[in-house]
């Protein structure tokens, strides 16, 4: 492993356990593999806020639309095997579908451009309003005329997905998880992953959570709920090793995988642009892509009543870096961009020289919250963890002496060219000055808001 990785890994769970503070959410596991191997894994918070269940990162999550990444390789392993092909229509497979539904190809839905809808005319099942559909419910929804022509644009659908699984029911003559996790899961050396609930075995399950905002706290929700027929496009239960380790497999450079070399490039490959969106997002074979910096990753997200999740491959450094957490209002997204962040800039300035090394730590502005010093290569930089990137416009520090350094370049809004030094007590370093501001250990800000503000 590079040195400037195991600096970086260092730094994640520093910024990710303020993260969780700050942003108060129940719970969130994080694993991160590099050339297929785990290198990190780690859980904060709670299974159960309400009953005080500690999360662990042997808890599975639902992880929701991570399912149609397996359901795609699951197509492509029965592709390899000469069973079916891409460019096959879906009416040859799956019969009572609508002829426009009928017509579209396997590739079609996959890359979500046959034009069906999204969650059919009643989409309660995302409210737990109703059970998800069984597969007679689904049938008669596919029965219908598409939403718009096919080939015309990407169009997300839980139902295509849903009737990928029966395509693949139809050509195994297996039930779809069954067939799904002995030559996909069972491969790719998961062993904490399930297609659907409920599971084969007793397992550690994080149990779900809403937000704050109707009632002023969070609601568990059990998350136990079946799936059914649309097991193959939401129905996966997981941890963020396994999806880690499941998503670095699709690195075409990857040494171990499920699925042959091509077909790892044809999964991963730019289908369809997403529309209408701020951000540039393209979405492939069950793979979604998009830009953290200038490092682009391929992967997956996933919304299920109380979890939201997302996992990203980076092919470029061989990395893929999981985050599971269990609230409706789940930061994964963010908290996936911000490890990202962490790894591009650590990649960038390189592992801490000698000369740099002692200059760590965090510190406290009092009311303003913390900054941490973060050394790297032959200079410091002056990070805020509250920020989801927390080196957005960070202040480098050049190092002068044992306790003394410059400001080198900072946010003109900053302290730029102007001193930093520290001040020890008995040789322990015991406060910090930036500037004309000292910083101090979290104990001594607590104490001093306390002391001025009577609380």
């Amino acid at each position: 492993m590079e040195k400037w990785l195991g600096a970086a890994l260092d730094y994640v769970p520093q910024w990710l356990s303020y993260m969780m503070r700050v942003t108060d959410r129940p719970g969130c596991t994080v694993a991160i593999a590099h050339h297929g191997k785990l290198v990190f894994e780690d859980a904060y918070g709670f299974a159960d806020a309400a009953k005080g269940i500690n999360l662990t990162a042997r808890h599975r999550f639902r992880v929701a639309s991570h399912s149609k990444s397996f359901t795609a390789a699951g197509i492509l392993k029965l592709r390899e095997q000469g069973k079916l092909g891409l460019d096959d229509p879906v009416g040859r497979y799956v019969k009572g579908l609508h002829p426009a539904v009928a017509r579209a190809t396997i590739s079609q839905v996959l890359s979500h451009a046959a034009g069906i809808i999204r969650d059919g005319r009643d989409s309660g099942q995302w409210q737990d309003r109703r059970a998800f559909l069984n597969a007679d419910e689904l049938r008669a929804a596919l029965a219908e005329k598409p939403v718009i022509e096919a080939n015309t644009r990407f169009k997300y659908s839980n139902h295509g997905y849903g009737l990928i699984g029966f395509v693949i029911e139809a050509v195994t003559g297996e039930p779809y998880t069954r067939w799904i996790a002995r030559e996909i899961v069972a491969p790719a050396g998961l062993e904490e992953t399930e297609p659907d609930m409920p599971a084969r075995k007793r397992l550690l399950f994080a149990r779900g959570h809403s937000s704050k905002v109707l009632l002023g706290h969070r609601v568990v929700i059990p998350g136990e709920n079946p799936t059914n027929a649309l097991a193959a496009a939401t129905g996966f239960v997981s941890t963020a090793r396994d999806l880690a380790l499941f998503y670095a497999q699709l690195d075409p450079a990857a040494k171990k995988s499920v699925l042959s070399v091509a077909s790892r490039r044809e999964m991963l490959r730019r289908q369809w642009r997403c529309p209408h969106s701020e951000s540039e997002r393209w979405y492939g074979l069950g793979t979604m892509t998009a830009r953290t910096g200038d490092w682009e990753w391929v992967g997956h997200g996933g919304g299920f009543q109380g979890y939201i999740t997302r996992t990203s491959l980076v092919p470029s450094r061989g990395l893929s870096i999981s985050v599971l957490t269990n609230s409706a209002d789940g930061l994964a997204p963010q908290l996936g961009d911000g490890i990202i962040h962490i790894l591009r800039t650590f990649a960038q300035h390189g592992a801490p020289t000698a000369k740099t090394r002692s200059w760590t730590g965090r510190w406290w502005w009092s009311v303003w919250g913390a900054a941490d010093l973060v050394p790297m290569g032959d200079k410091v930089l002056f990070a805020s963890p509250g920020l989801f990137n927390p080196f957005m416009e960070a202040s480098e520090l050049t190092i002068l002496g044992r306790d003394r350094a410059r400001i080198a370049v900072a946010n003109g809004y900053a302290n730029h060219g102007e001193d930093v030094r520290r001040v020890r007590k008995n040789g322990r370093v015991t406060e910090l000055w930036i500037a004309g501001t000292k910083v101090v250990s979290e104990r001594q800000a607590a104490a001093e808001l306390k002391r001025r503000y009577r609380a």
